[in-house]
């Protein structure tokens, strides 16, 4: 493991590296350009881990087409994280905690009919290791749970769904949900996967949670509906352009619950990255396959 930047060790240093650890979250995570500009002379890397679970940050051609390199991420360290805010932000809109606070700031005692998520159902797309624990959390809830899966058929005896859908089910899904979480990793695939049709396919009550990647999601369509109100609200934590630039309109919607990409930065974040690459490299050592190594084509 290389215990330096890749743009500052020698040529002749890189050759020896069999193992590129990938630090940094969001903004602070490593990008490829220092690893791509390094790549030709890391001529014995066999594998690189990054730190944080997302990847569009990290792959370029040269790694994703080199066979003898695998690529693992810290999947699983930011799930239960994640699944917290993604209950908070269903719980925060059928508590309809926008009309509290402003009763609060007008001084008003202004009783109302309050919503339980028992028997309420989210849809999740992108049913991965983060989409499955919100759908944990959403289960205990008394909820019915939907997911979108490329393979239905994997979801057969998942106590954790009611009904899984196919691809082609996405319309469908965001129809019948009171709560959308998209929790996809963005790849080309599953850019602006979450679309105008989409959005227009949602209930007027229905609630968008959005804790996978910004690039995911129509954000132009988005903002359209929640300033018609066509959908009751959004909690997003993640956006097409981060930072969200000063001035953006999201940040003066009433019905949108906004977070800067930090649902996850918990106070041991960090350490239990650290702990999950540092139990991989054991793995590696002793020669056991690593966990979560990842489809690098895919992207996920």
């Amino acid at each position: 493991v290389s215990p330096a930047p890749a743009s500052d060790v020698a040529p002749e240093a890189l050759a020896e590296v069999t193992v590129v650890l990938n630090c940094g979250v969001g903004a602070h995570a490593g990008k490829r350009e220092a690893l791509e500009a390094a790549w030709p002379a890391l001529s014995g890397v066999r594998w690189v881990h990054s730190a944080s679970a997302g990847l569009e940050h990290l792959l370029f051609p040269g790694l994703v087409g080199h066979a003898g390199v695998q690529l693992t991420n810290a999947k699983g360290v930011y799930s239960h994280s994640l699944a917290e805010y993604a209950l908070f932000c269903m719980k925060y809109f059928a508590l309809d905690f926008p009309r509290v606070q402003r009763a609060k700031a007008a001084g008003k005692w202004d009783p109302f009919t309050v919503q339980e998520l028992r028997g309420r159902t989210l849809g999740v797309v992108g049913y991965g290791d983060i989409g499955r624990a919100c759908a944990a959390l959403a289960k205990a809830q008394g909820m019915r749970v939907l997911a979108l899966r490329r393979s239905p058929e994997k979801c057969r005896g998942d106590p954790l769904l009611d009904e899984a859908l196919g691809p082609s089910g996405l319309l469908e899904l965001a129809a019948r949900s009171d709560y959308l979480l998209c929790a996809t990793p963005h790849t080309p695939e599953t850019d602006r996967l979450v679309s105008a049709e989409v959005i227009g396919a949602m209930p007027a009550h229905g609630v968008f949670v959005n804790v996978g990647r910004g690039r995911c999601v129509d954000e132009a369509a988005l903002v359209t509906a929640l300033r018609g109100q066509r959908i009751k609200g959004a909690a997003l934590d993640v956006f097409e352009t981060e930072p969200l630039p000063e001035g953006h309109v999201l940040f003066g919607l009433d019905n949108v619950l906004l977070t800067p990409h930090c649902a996850d930065r918990t106070q041991n974040f960090q350490e239990e990255s650290l702990d999950f690459f540092v139990e991989n490299m054991r793995r590696y050592i002793a020669g056991e396959p690593l966990q979560n190594v990842v489809d690098k084509a895919a992207g996920y």
